[in-house]
């Protein structure tokens, strides 16, 4: 026997049931927003694994094309690998998520979550975040929660709760909101440059709501929750930390960390993990765990020097960032290229120009939207940090930076109808030491603009971190983060936007959560160092977008005509178009809400084509002057093509003010020539006349 709870949600009833389906796994929750419905479920192995120093946390978003009532394409007919929609969501399930699980805890869990039917106004992804909170708070798995989700839009000023498929088209906001009981543990956002003080009003009404969703999980769990298993932990013996500090003591361990040079820093943690493995070389149960005991050395020890002593290891102030340059056109035959440098962290960035026809198609479960016309994707080779490993292609990682920077800058992108092409920017990370994505918001700005991209303003990114200490008040914002920081701290706060407001923000903590003291901060650090990087040192390199696109980009001009007059311009299977083509060399894309882009090298031939295609769907009409081919000669006359499949006949006594006695003396076959129409006869035959009375 299941059983059922359900709550009203932002005006949709969300109905949980529980013992229905899937009751071999650790917890399951078969969830129901409005028509949406997927089943979240966690599950974890009964021993930990061995020879690991993480929690092996999986969670996956399984997107099911039946739930929209589609079949796959492709051969096989089955679903294919996760999407890009696929990963960036199950990355936002995991990031609230990862920290309320115990620290030492080896076991492997997953959460999955399989979509099984789609309401567009009830979103699957926003169903799934709730349904593996839901399904890991009722299972017997150690878990700190409940924590709960929301999302939020803006229109007119107004919050949106959950906002519809029709509401998020026109919002100016797409915010997500996780939260535990008393604190926020996950940002994500998307904004069209919302102000500062507007975002942290929009995050707290977030928080608001999910305090009553945490009161219905807490039903659930009253009814269903499973007591919590006991678990091995895999934390380090307190005595191996004793060991340690007789061996390196505090200040050998601050001399080794405290320098700004990564590979530096590195070298020195090495020489003392060899010193360490030599003095318990007969330990083998300490030696198993030893580069986990002297990471958390470094950890107290990076974290002592930040909250206590108020030094940064590269020896920074705390709201000082580092050295930071930026270039242009580094790449001479691509169409714009930008790079950008903040300490040992550099992205440069390529940006690309093409015809419509190249955006990027969509094969999703959202109906809305089939394709996009702006891709920015992210590179992070093993050689950036020094390292040496095969490319397997992007991981969850690099689609998830590659997002959060094309994020940031959509809202500033000119319309389809103001720059006709799709767009794409690649990151490609040079060197790495904190914030690469953010160092990529700044370089495809560059590129952009250095590609003649009209974009409306200039965005910049910017991250800050965190380290807490045993009270909510005792803490520390860190402004530019680098990588030791990050890894050794409490958040990394990322924020993209303009002088106007905010683009983007990506949140991610390891503690349980942040107050809004802390929250309210970060905000305001993010924007003095993103306005300091826009005015000194983007602006002084290119200060607006160029006025053209580069030598080596295609020339796109666009004409708009009547849909019914496509297949004049296509011609019987495409003999027409084809053989526009074939004169001017360029590209012609035709959509069916009769758009016509003309891309090419050669401004000449764009216009040749674009008066082709003009004269075709233009209806000719008595008293027009217009340019035409000799395509055939007869004793009485010539004949003029004016447009494909279209000729008009110029009488012997047209072709010119004098007499004339044979056709030949004045045209050959081939001749390009100008004519005037004098009359259209009932059976659409047309006479033209040469004559230059006639066309003055």
């Amino acid at each position: 026997m299941y059983k059922s709870f359900s709550m009203e949600l932002a005006g949709r009833t969300l109905t949980v049931d529980v013992g229905r389906v899937a009751k071999q796994a650790n917890g399951a929750a078969f969830m129901h927003y409005g028509d949406t419905v997927v089943l979240s479920t966690a599950t974890a192995s009964d021993k930990p694994r061995e020879g690991i120093d993480f929690f092996p946390l999986s969670v996956e978003f399984e997107e099911k094309l039946y739930s929209v009532g589609k079949i796959p394409g492709g051969f096989n007919r089955r679903e294919g690998k996760a999407s890009e929609n696929a990963v960036l969501t199950s990355r936002v399930i995991d990031r609230p998520m990862r920290p309320l699980f115990p620290k030492d805890y080896r076991n492997d869990v997953t959460l999955n979550n399989l979509v099984m039917s789609v309401d567009p106004d009830c979103s699957p992804e926003y169903t799934a975040m709730l349904g593996s909170a839901i399904a890991t708070c009722i299972s017997d798995i150690p878990f700190d929660g409940p924590c709960a989700t929301t999302q939020i839009g803006m229109i007119d000023g107004e919050f949106i709760v959950n906002p519809t498929n029709e509401q998020k088209m026109v919002s100016d906001m797409a915010l997500t909101v996780a939260s535990t009981r008393e604190k926020v543990i996950m940002i994500e956002a998307g904004a069209k440059e919302v102000p500062e003080s507007v975002m942290i009003q929009a995050i707290f009404k977030a928080h608001e709501v999910n305090q009553e969703i945490i009161k219905f999980i807490d039903t659930i769990v009253a009814e269903c929750g499973k007591p919590k298993h006991s678990y091995e932990s895999c934390a380090v013996p307190e005595e191996l930390f004793a060991a340690i500090r007789e061996i390196v003591p505090p200040s050998e361990m601050e001399e080794a960390v405290f320098t700004d040079d990564k590979q530096t820093r590195e070298e020195n943690i090495r020489r003392i993990t060899e010193k360490l493995e030599e003095a318990f070389v007969e330990k083998e149960e300490w030696l198993a765990v030893l580069g986990e005991a002297v990471y958390q050395y470094q950890k107290k020890t990076v974290r002592k020097m930040i909250l206590k002593d108020h030094k940064r290891p590269d020896g920074r102030a705390i709201t000082e960032i580092r050295p930071l340059s930026a270039e242009i056109d580094l790449l001479p035959r691509v169409h714009g290229s930008g790079m950008f440098t903040r300490g040992q962290t550099q992205i440069l960035n390529i940006c690309t120009l093409a015809p419509m026809s190249e955006a990027q198609r969509l094969d999703g479960l959202d109906e809305n939207e089939t394709s996009k016309r702006y891709m920015h994707h992210y590179n992070f080779p093993s050689y950036s940090v020094g390292e040496t490993k095969p490319s397997r292609g992007p991981g969850r990682r690099e689609i998830g930076h590659g997002a959060l920077a094309e994020r940031a800058l959509v809202p500033v992108l000119p319309s389809e109808a103001e720059f006709p092409y799709a767009i794409r920017t690649v990151s490609e990370t040079m060197e790495s030491n904190g914030s690469t994505s953010q160092a990529s918001i700044c370089a495809s700005t560059l590129s952009l603009m250095a590609a003649g991209v009209p974009i409306k303003a200039m965005v910049a990114g910017i991250s800050c971190g965190l380290v807490t200490g045993e009270s909510d008040d005792d803490y520390l914002v860190l402004t530019d983060i680098q990588g030791l920081e990050d890894f050794f701290g409490d958040m990394d706060f990322k924020v993209g936007g303009t002088h106007k407001g905010i683009t983007a923000i990506q949140m991610d903590i390891k503690i349980h959560g942040l107050t809004r003291p802390i929250i309210e901060e970060a905000i305001a650090r993010t924007r003095e160092a993103r306005l300091y990087i826009l005015d000194e040192v983007m602006k002084p390199v290119i200060s607006e977008p160029r006025k053209e696109v580069g030598k080596y980009a295609p020339k796109i001009d666009q004409i708009i005509i009547d849909p019914q007059k496509i297949g004049d311009v296509v011609g019987k299977q495409g003999s027409t178009i084809n053989k526009i083509i074939e004169e001017t060399g360029v590209k012609i894309d035709i959509s069916e809400d009769g758009r016509i882009d003309i891309c090419g090298t050669d401004k000449e031939m764009i216009e040749k084509a674009k008066e082709i295609i003009t004269s075709i769907v233009t209806d000719i009409e008595p008293g027009q002057v217009l340019a035409g081919k000799v395509v055939r000669i007869m004793p009485f006359g010539a004949f003029v093509e004016l447009k494909p499949k279209k000729d008009g006949m110029v009488h012997i006594s047209r072709l010119s003010d004098k007499r004339v006695e044979k056709v030949e003396d004045m045209v050959n076959i081939g001749d390009s020539v100008t004519v005037k129409v004098l009359d259209i006869d009932k059976m659409g035959k047309i006479s033209l006349s040469m004559k230059p009375s006639d066309l003055n």
